[in-house]
C-alpha cells in the first residue's frame, strides 16, 4: 500500500469517525429530548455517556465487518487457488492429451497407404 493510499484511509477513517460522532450526539439528544426532569449537568452527562456508548458500539462493529471481511478474503483466496489448480490440470491434460493424439496420426504405420 502506497503512502498516498494510506493518507486517503487515514483521512477516511477520521472523516467515518467525525460522522459517527456526530450521529451519536444527535441520537443522545433525540434520547435526552423527553427526560425534561433531568438537569443541565445531567443531561450534559447522560449526552456524554450515550455518544460515549453509541461510538463503542459503531466501533465493535466495524471490527466484525473488518473480521469478517478478512474471513472472507481468506476463503475466496483458497477457492481461487483450487479453481486455478484445476485449471491448469485440465489445460495440461489437454495438452497431453493433444500431444498423445498428434504422436498417434504421425507415428509411422498408424495410415495405411
Amino acid at each position: 500500500m502506497s503512502i498516498t493510499d494510506r493518507s486517503l484511509n487515514d483521512i477516511e477513517g477520521h472523516l467515518l469517525l467525525a460522522a459517527t460522532r456526530a450521529e451519536g450526539r444527535t441520537a443522545a439528544d433525540r434520547f435526552c429530548e423527553p427526560l425534561h426532569w433531568l438537569t443541565r449537568a445531567q443531561r450534559e452527562e447522560v449526552e456524554r455517556r450515550f455518544e460515549a456508548e453509541y461510538l463503542t458500539l459503531a466501533r465493535a462493529s466495524w471490527q466484525r465487518t473488518a473480521d469478517r471481511a478478512g474471513e472472507l478474503r481468506e476463503e475466496y483466496r483458497t477457492a481461487y487457488r483450487a479453481l486455478r489448480r484445476r485449471l491448469v490440470m485440465a489445460w495440461l491434460l489437454t495438452c497431453a492429451l493433444g500431444t498423445g493424439v498428434l504422436a498417434l496420426c504421425l507415428a509411422p504405420g498408424t495410415f495405411p497407404g
